[in-house]
């Protein structure tokens, strides 16, 4: 049998399951273990790949099948969820249409007493209300947190309100998600959420402050300060994967930086990756994100 015979051959045989390893893909849905209801904008991540994706409000997701390793640790983080991993093995058919169950963390609340007269407004974070030049912009699932601090000191009460001045270009009626983090992890990074429920919220224009009441959810503001966050998410039945990054047109809002501290206060969160510090400064300020919060304070 001739050479081009065989290699013919081959790829009759061959080529349909070359092409099916090529478009095997890692999709599902995520839902909570008790309830089965599904859970919108889970962040699913490859931890060596250092790719991954973000649930749609119905919980869907899908991302590439990973190609580096042979396997690898699909890890699920949710809002108000445990934090599970799973592992993966390369090309292997049974991880599409995956439906993975997340179990809910308990959360103990402190009781708080405070006298109504001895209360009053605190504001913290940004104080100007002229934005600096450029822009902030994510992708599903990236976020950036800027640190709100108790720089005199104060006594500080529950978390009335956050701010966000949010650019009048990009599209600013996209929804997107409200985050408090307390400032415990590495290096004072963004770590432990504070606000447990999904608040996801759309301005009504950009070129101006947009605030959020959160009264409603009884967050008692840590001492030395905490993290304010936005959140890009995606909206309807479209779902992204990190993938994207390099050829998807940037998508949402425009946050607005702040030149106005010496300090570096805004961290960046990219799926797959983690947090990051922003480093970028202009004669001697330091780039931030355009935040701010409106606490209670004990006079």
């Amino acid at each position: 049998m001739s050479k081009r015979l065989l290699t013919l051959l081959f790829f009759a045989l061959f080529a349909p399951l070359l092409g099916l390893a090529q478009d095997l893909h890692i999709s599902g849905r995520i839902v909570d273990q008790k309830t089965k209801e599904p859970i919108p904008f889970a962040s699913i991540n490859l931890r060596e790949e250092q790719t991954g994706a973000l649930t749609n409000e119905y919980g869907f997701f899908q991302l590439p099948m990973f190609d580096k390793n042979k396997e690898d640790s699909l890890i699920i983080m949710a809002l108000g969820y445990q934090r599970k991993a799973i592992l993966v093995k390369r090309n292997n058919p049974e991880l599409e249409d995956l439906i993975i169950e997340v179990p809910k963390r308990e959360f103990l609340l402190s009781e708080v007493k405070v006298e109504a007269s001895k209360v009053k407004a605190l504001d913290l974070g940004a104080r100007t209300n002229t934005p600096g030049a450029g822009m902030i912009q994510g992708m599903p699932g990236s976020q950036y947190a800027f640190l709100v601090k108790n720089e005199k000191n104060k006594k500080l009460g529950m978390v009335r309100s956050v701010s966000f001045y949010i650019g009048e270009n990009g599209f600013p009626r996209e929804p997107f998600r409200v985050r408090l983090y307390k400032a415990d992890g590495n290096y004072s990074s963004p770590n432990t959420d504070i606000l447990t429920e999904n608040v996801v919220v759309s301005a009504p224009k950009g070129g101006d402050w947009f605030t959020v009441d959160l009264t409603q959810y009884n967050i008692p503001a840590p001492e030395e300060g905490f993290y304010v966050a936005m959140e890009w998410i995606v909206s309807g039945d479209k779902f992204y994967t990190t993938n994207f990054m390099d050829t998807y047109t940037p998508y949402g809002q425009i946050l607005r930086p702040t030149f106005e501290f010496k300090e570096s206060r805004t961290w960046n969160y990219t799926i797959g990756r983690g947090w990051s510090l922003i480093t970028l400064a202009n004669n001697g300020m330091r780039y931030n994100a355009m935040i701010k919060a409106e606490v209670d304070m004990y006079k």
